[in-house]
């Protein structure tokens, strides 16, 4: 991954972040498609949070590194599928589609 810029305001700071959530989401959804959400709907993304979220705790109450996804991808998976569940209530996840050149 590049190296990310120091910025002089958080707002900058914020649409960095939020690029990184467009690049990830995109390259899994790619891999994934829709199915996967829309066969378990919010309470899907509910219990995928969850998992992450007991991911962190686990981390956190043992002092351990992780072996495998870093804490930060697992902070960057929450953001993703936050973004989803928001799609999701509004219909859009459902209704709209990737664009071809993503």
């Amino acid at each position: 991954m590049a190296k990310k810029q120091d910025h002089q305001y958080l707002d900058d700071a914020f649409a960095e972040i939020n690029e990184e959530l467009l690049k990830t989401f995109i390259s899994k959804h790619k891999d994934y498609g829709k199915g996967n959400i829309l066969d378990t709907g919010e309470l899907g993304i509910v219990f995928r949070i969850n998992d992450k979220l007991r991911r962190l705790q686990n981390l956190q109450e043992s002092g351990k590194e992780p072996d495998n996804e870093s804490i930060r991808d697992t902070w960057i998976d929450i953001g993703v599928y936050a973004v989803i569940a928001l799609l999701l209530r509004s219909g859009k996840f459902k209704d709209l589609n990737l664009n071809p050149e993503a």
